[in-house]
């Protein structure tokens, strides 16, 4: 699996004949709702996004975790919604793979039979590894060129002149600096972050001095985070992590009042 290449627009990676998208996180809208958001379900604007990215080289999909969004417990939105969506997907793919993550506990009540669930741990496929990016990958999946992971829903974080603050979700590709530890005899070469797919979502900085990256992963001294790059969904190299980060939070407006900056922090 040597082609791996963004999907123009949409937060989609094609892998040769595969379709690799994560954090659906069917079933947000029950939750907005719950906090005084009126809204619909945006379920199968997803599908129709889904099959929009799969050109016709691709007839298989790989979901890499977060397929529902509750954790704990379930919602009556994803006992309806989960299943046909996933049956309806059949119509196009030939095979689906799903890897659990965080929010995909008792999945398996919801997904048809012939969906494979994968384990948090991750899959490989033809050289490269898949993996939600919440727990530590398998030594096995670790022994691939490329680990695509999930769970961060990384977003690049702007800030205008009179400091207003949009996010746009972006890619993160770089390198890993080892080529073993002693956790893994063998490690990737590069690794590619996804940006989460259910755009109800909007997502974490990457580029915040203020914020942490998720995961165990992209929490440790395997890559070098300083030299990856952001990509725009529409394909501009923002360039290298290091020259973007900027602070998230502009708290000098409240240093003669503690308890307006504790509110905000």
């Amino acid at each position: 699996m040597n082609d791996l290449q963004p999907v123009y627009g949409i937060p989609a990676l094609k892998a040769d004949n595969n379709l690799v998208i994560c954090d659906l996180h069917i079933g947000v809208e029950s939750h907005l709702r719950a906090k005084g958001f009126h809204l619909v379900s945006h379920t199968d604007d997803m599908r129709k996004t889904i099959l929009d990215a799969a050109d016709d080289s691709i007839n298989k999909l790989i979901v890499v975790g977060d397929v529902k969004d509750s954790v704990p417990g379930s919602t009556k939105q994803e006992y309806a919604e989960i299943p046909d969506f996933f049956e309806s997907l059949f119509e196009r793919f030939d095979s689906i793979d799903v890897v659990r993550g965080n929010h995909d506990t008792m999945i398996e009540e919801f997904l048809p039979g012939r969906v494979r669930i994968r384990p948090a741990s991750g899959f490989k496929v033809d050289g490269v590894g898949f993996v939600h990016g919440h727990t530590w990958p398998s030594e096995d999946v670790m022994n691939c060129d490329t680990l695509v992971m999930g769970h961060n829903h990384p977003a690049m974080m702007f800030r205008d002149g009179v400091g207003r603050q949009t996010q746009e979700p972006c890619w993160l590709r770089g390198d890993f600096i080892k080529d073993s530890d002693e956790k893994y005899p063998k490690l990737p070469t590069g690794f590619i972050v996804i940006p989460a797919f259910n755009r109800m979502l909007g997502g974490s900085p990457i580029n915040s001095l203020d914020d942490d990256l998720l995961g165990p992963i992209l929490n440790s001294d395997l890559l070098d985070l300083d030299n990856a790059h952001a990509y725009l969904l529409d394909g501009i190299d923002l360039g290298k992590r290091s020259d973007l980060m900027i602070k998230g939070r502009d708290y000098s407006k409240f240093k003669d009042n503690p308890r307006k900056r504790a509110k905000y922090s």
